[in-house]
């Protein structure tokens, strides 16, 4: 709508309209959860639950609305027609940028429960975002090296069992978890470092989505396997919010979570552990080829959303 305008006047309203979103719908979350923290009756505590993912919906309505108003991408999408608000999802897709973070929010709003993310444990110290993230209950991972379990064995199992007590809520409100399986942006130094077999990916780390399986059990109904596409060319913040990315191409696969995935141990079972490689390398590969087909025009394309 504001897209006539020169890049510099766009990406200035873009700004401040996203720092307005987070001082606003920020100040609401922790208010509620300092209050919820204060109350132990378990009842009401969940009636404030329901309240804070209502804020959370909001703040991303309200990117969603900014996005609109300052940005002219055209969205080209698929995979989103048929699925659940109520239900449990696992969603992972492959990293390029922070930009994936709006991407995933946009496309998902009103199609699936709130997103939340596994985090590492130091980033609940994040300035503002560190507190909206313990508000909302995102699962923060305490992950100990296995040199440092090596010297503590007895701390062997700990990180899970922190998760999955952070997880347990879940079962009662319909939640979706977000897994980057790549576990960094993809870059091309960091692919040729790595000597990535994928031409389009980085590898693929099996043991962030077993330990989210784990955690949760069989709450998960599907995992929603995304592929994320920038035909222009992968952006920066600064470039989505300066109104240069032009087009914004995704996919969703809703795939069938095996069964017994969520009742092995991925740390102590060798069998296992190559199993869910080799699930995570074939869906890898499967991504991998969409992307070249994606960025070459192979595929026929649908009508933009």
């Amino acid at each position: 709508m504001l897209n006539f305008l020169p890049t510099f006047l766009v990406g200035s309203i873009a700004i401040f309209l996203l720092l307005c979103n987070v001082a606003f719908w920020c100040g609401f979350l922790i208010s509620f959860a300092l209050i919820k923290l204060l109350i132990p009756i378990n009842f009401i505590r969940k009636g404030f639950d329901v309240i804070l993912i209502a804020i959370a919906k909001s703040w991303v309505a309200c990117n969603s609305g900014w996005m609109s108003l300052t940005q002219k991408t055209q969205w080209d999408v698929q995979g989103v027609e048929h699925l659940d608000t109520k239900g449990w999802y696992l969603v992972s897709a492959n990293h390029q940028s922070w930009v994936d973070i709006l991407v995933l929010q946009h496309i998902f709003r009103g199609k699936i429960p709130f997103i939340k993310f596994f985090l590492k444990q130091e980033l609940i110290w994040v300035p503002i975002m560190g507190m909206c993230w313990w508000a909302l209950d995102f699962p923060f991972m305490k992950r100990f090296s296995k040199s440092y379990l090596e010297k503590h064995p007895e701390m062997k199992g700990k990180d899970l069992e922190t998760t999955k007590a952070a997880c347990e809520k879940f079962s009662q409100i319909p939640t979706s978890v977000m897994n980057f399986l790549e576990g960094t942006r993809f870059t091309q130094s960091k692919h040729n470092k790595q000597q990535s077999p994928y031409r389009h990916l980085l590898k693929p780390k099996a043991g962030g989505i077993a330990f989210a399986l784990n955690a949760m059990g069989d709450k998960f109904q599907s995992l929603l396997n995304v592929t994320i596409v920038y035909p222009d060319g992968i952006p920066t913040f600064v470039d989505f919010l300066f109104g240069r990315v032009k087009n914004i191409t995704v996919r969703v696969e809703n795939v069938q979570i095996p069964a017994h995935f969520c009742e092995k141990d991925y740390n102590n079972d060798d069998e296992f552990k190559l199993e869910i490689q080799n699930w995570t390398h074939e869906m890898w590969l499967e991504k991998d080829k969409l992307i070249g087909q994606l960025l070459s025009n192979e595929v026929q394309q649908p009508l933009k959303h």
